[in-house]
């Protein structure tokens, strides 16, 4: 089938249209038509080879909401029409202890959608079916940024311990934080958020926070009042993490999910005198990526997004780049 994408050409570069060819070659795959798909930073990171593993031309795109128009003959559970949700990740060895727990996330051997092939900023994507999972017709298609920042803020809230009737705290209030405080109100859990303005801490309160505090960049969060039982960083910039590793309770857990090249400077003391932990988490494997899904579909969980056509990628990437979007930007095929 001939598609047509949207490519960068080099590093860095606006995206261009571009038409190639994709056919469903393995019997696991599927080839979905696009109905809309999220930007996420990491395809920004893609176009401009921060990572160091794009090759070009890149047709970037992994929060992939479309229908199945072809498959396989191994494909399981997928039929042609069906809706599909598609994220970061497209294949795993499926063999290793990781991928046998559930945790195909963590293969040493996966792979990304946009790493090994070309992404959802096109009419077409191919994938290994068994990453392609059935998107809940009660979600609307635009709620696509739930495939990658959805499950990467859920699945790292359920690791460090989330259940409901808690107290979780959230450092940042952008397109993964505004679906933690989301997911985290909705389960029950009191919600503080730390954030950089005014204007954004009223919305934290509309979204589900039960407190807000403004934290100006470069500055420390105010003494704690109470204590928290885990506390979730989705900011890639430095923070005085001793005077956030205060807020936790015994047993706290501080998770990130997003970071800079800048270690972490942390005192012994302040982990062992509450028993604190601190983790990482990246992006969730299939089981829990269609938890998310269905508690967001049951929950009526969506994110807030600004949606511009497809034809309108680069404008769409820019308002991303400047930081102008509440709180995740989607495309959408005519």
């Amino acid at each position: 089938m001939k598609v047509r994408g949207w490519a960068a050409k080099e590093k860095g570069a606006q995206l261009e249209p571009l038409e190639y060819e994709l056919e469903v070659s393995s019997p696991h795959e599927v080839l979905v038509a696009v109905e809309a798909c999220g930007i996420c930073h990491s395809d920004i990171h893609m176009i401009d080879n921060d990572w160091q593993m794009s090759t070009y031309p890149l047709v970037p795109g992994h929060e992939v909401v479309g229908r199945v128009v072809e498959k396989g003959a191994a494909v399981e559970g997928l039929e042609v029409g069906q809706r599909v949700g598609i994220g970061w990740q497209a294949s795993a060895c499926m063999t290793c202890p990781d991928c046998l727990s559930g945790n195909e996330n963590l293969c040493d051997h996966h792979q990304g959608l946009i790493v090994t092939g070309k992404g959802g900023f096109a009419s077409h994507v191919k994938v290994d079916g068994r990453f392609a999972l059935p998107f809940p017709e009660k979600l609307p298609v635009e709620a696509g940024p739930l495939l990658c920042g959805g499950v990467t803020v859920y699945s790292a809230l359920r690791h460090a311990g989330m259940s409901s009737g808690q107290r979780v705290g959230v450092i940042g209030l952008g397109g993964l934080g505004h679906l933690a405080v989301l997911f985290a109100a909705r389960l029950g859990n009191e919600v503080t958020v730390f954030t950089t303005t005014p204007e954004k801490a009223k919305e934290a309160e509309k979204l589900g926070a039960t407190r807000a505090f403004v934290v100006e960049p470069g500055q420390s969060p105010p003494a704690p009042p109470y204590r928290l039982n885990l506390l979730l960083s989705t900011v890639p910039y430095p923070q005085d993490w001793v005077a956030y590793l205060h807020w936790l309770d015994s047993d706290g857990t501080l998770v990130l999910v997003a970071g800079g090249p800048k270690p972490l400077e942390i005192p012994f003391w302040a982990l062992l005198t509450k028993r604190r932990r601190i983790m990482g988490s990246p992006i969730g494997g299939r089981a829990i990526l269609k938890e998310t899904l269905e508690l967001a579909a049951r929950l009526g969980i969506t994110p807030k997004v600004e949606v511009f056509p497809m034809a309108s990628v680069n404008q769409a990437l820019e308002h991303v780049r400047q930081n102008r979007v509440r709180y995740r930007a989607v495309l959408r095929n005519a």
